[in-house]
C-alpha cells in the first residue's frame, strides 16, 4: 500500500474514534469547549440527546442536572494508626542458674530429686571429701601447734630470753596457721554442692557415683515466680515505650488465657541490621503455669496519630503525586495529599482539608477543579459535614 493510502487510513480510523469519544463520553463536549475546540452540532445534540435520557446510549448512567457533573460523594472521618503493637517473644525464667560443682571429684550423694524445689543455700548435691576433712585436721594441729608456740616466745620475752625478731616470727607463724586451716576448711566446704538461689530443680543430668568435673552441669535451678519475655518492636515505636508500661501476652501454647505484665527493660539501641529495639517484659506466674522458653503473643496499646480517611475510590493519580476531590458547598477543588496507610477500607491520608468537606468516590470523570458539581442523592446540594482535620 502506497504512504498516502496509510496515511488516508489512518485520518479515517482517528476521525471515528475521535467521533466515538464525543458521543458516548460523557462530559467530552464540556471538555472541548473549556479547551476551546468548537463541536460538530450533530454530535453536540447527540451528547444533549444522551445525557437528556440517562447517560450514554446502552450504559443507562445517571442523569446529568444543570450545569455541573453528578457525583457521589463520601465523607472524611478520622483514623488512628500505630495505636497497636503486636509482638512474638520468648520466656525465660525470673532467675534461672546451672550449677556445677568448684571441683573434680566422684559424686557420693545426690539430695534433690527432678522437679523439687529448693532454697538458696540448700545442699543439692556432695563429692567424695576425704582427702579434704584430713587436710582440715591437719590444718587444725598445726594451728594448736603455732599458738602453743607463740605464747612460750611470749613468756620468754619478758625476761629478755628472747628477741622481738622471735616473737614476731611466732605471731606470723600463728597466722598463716590460721590461714591455711580457713583454706582447707573451704576446700572441704566446697565438696558439698549448694543452690545458688530459690527454685525448681530441672531434670538432673548425673548419677550418684559419677565422676565429674568443674565443667559438669549437676542441676538447672528455675526462679519462676515471673516470667521474663523478651521481644523486639520496630524501631518507631522506640519513643512511645518506658518502663512500668501495663501489656498484656498469651502463650501460644495456651491461646486462651491472657496474662498480665508491663515492661521492666528497654534496650540501649536499635539493632542496626532489623531495625528493631529489645524489650523486656515481665509477668507474674503465681500458679506456675508458665514456663521459661514459652512463646508468647505480646499486644500494647497506644495513643496512636490521627489522619483523615477516606474511601479507597477517591484517591486519584497525577505527575505530582496522589490527590483527591474535595467538594464543600457544591464546588469541587482539586487535593494533593500523602498516602499514609492503606487498608481495606479505607486509606488514611495527610492533606490540607477544610472543614465540611467531602470527597468524590464515583463521577470523577464529571469534576472539574472550581467547578460546579451535582451530588446524587442529595438534590444537587453538599452532603453535611463529616469530621475532619483542619488545615
Amino acid at each position: 500500500m502506497s504512504w498516502w493510502k496509510q496515511l488516508l487510513l489512518s485520518l479515517v480510523v482517528l476521525a471515528v474514534a475521535a467521533g466515538l469519544w464525543l458521543r458516548y463520553m460523557p462530559g467530552a463536549p464540556q471538555m472541548l469547549a473549556e479547551l476551546g475546540i468548537p463541536v460538530p452540532g450533530f454530535l453536540a445534540g447527540s451528547q444533549e440527546t444522551a445525557e437528556a435520557g440517562g447517560g450514554a446510549p446502552g450504559r443507562g448512567g445517571p442523569p446529568r442536572f444543570g450545569g455541573g457533573g453528578l457525583v457521589v460523594t463520601g465523607p472524611i472521618v478520622n483514623a488512628t494508626i500505630n495505636d497497636r503493637l503486636s509482638a512474638i517473644g520468648t520466656g525465660r525464667a525470673l532467675n534461672s542458674v546451672v550449677v556445677t560443682p568448684y571441683a573434680s571429684g566422684r559424686l557420693v550423694e545426690i539430695a534433690v530429686q527432678s522437679g523439687s524445689e529448693v532454697d538458696a543455700g540448700a545442699v543439692i548435691a556432695r563429692l567424695d571429701s576425704q582427702s579434704e576433712e584430713i587436710a582440715v585436721d591437719r590444718a587444725e594441729i598445726a594451728l594448736e601447734d603455732a599458738r602453743a608456740r607463740l605464747e612460750r616466745v611470749t613468756a620468754l620475752r619478758s625476761s629478755n630470753t628472747v628477741t622481738a625478731v622471735q616473737e614476731k616470727d611466732a605471731e606470723i607463724a600463728v597466722r598463716n596457721a590460721e590461714l591455711a586451716l580457713r583454706e582447707a576448711e573451704l576446700a572441704l566446704e566446697r565438696r558439698s554442692i549448694a543452690a545458688p538461689i530459690s527454685g525448681l530443680v530441672g531434670i538432673i543430668p548425673v548419677s550418684r557415683g559419677d565422676d565429674v568435673t568443674a565443667t559438669t552441669e549437676i542441676a538447672r535451678i528455675d526462679d519462676r515466680s515471673a516470667i521474663l519475655v523478651d521481644f523486639w518492636v520496630p524501631e518507631r515505636f522506640a519513643g512511645a515505650l518506658a518502663v512500668g508500661q501495663p501489656l498484656t501476652a498469651a502463650s501460644v501454647a495456651r491461646p486462651g488465657e491472657v496474662y498480665e505484665g508491663s515492661i521492666s527493660a528497654l534496650d540501649n539501641r536499635v539493632d542496626a541490621t532489623s531495625r528493631t529495639l529489645r524489650v523486656e517484659a515481665r509477668i507474674i506466674n503465681p500458679s506456675d503455669t508458665l514456663r521459661a522458653g514459652m512463646a508468647f503473643q505480646i499486644a500494647m496499646r497506644f495513643p496512636g496519630d490521627t489522619f483523615p480517611a477516606v474511601d479507597p475510590l477517591a484517591i486519584q493519580w497525577g505527575a505530582d503525586g496522589a490527590y483527591v476531590w474535595t467538594v464543600k458547598e457544591g464546588v469541587a477543588r482539586r487535593t494533593p495529599v500523602r498516602i499514609v496507610q492503606r487498608n481495606a477500607d479505607s486509606v488514611l491520608v495527610d492533606g490540607a482539608f477544610r472543614d465540611g468537606d467531602t470527597v468524590v468516590v464515583e463521577g470523577i470523570h464529571n469534576v472539574r477543579d472550581g467547578a460546579e458539581v451535582m451530588i446524587a442523592g442529595d438534590g444537587g446540594k453538599a452532603p453535611a459535614p463529616a469530621p475532619a482535620r483542619g488545615s
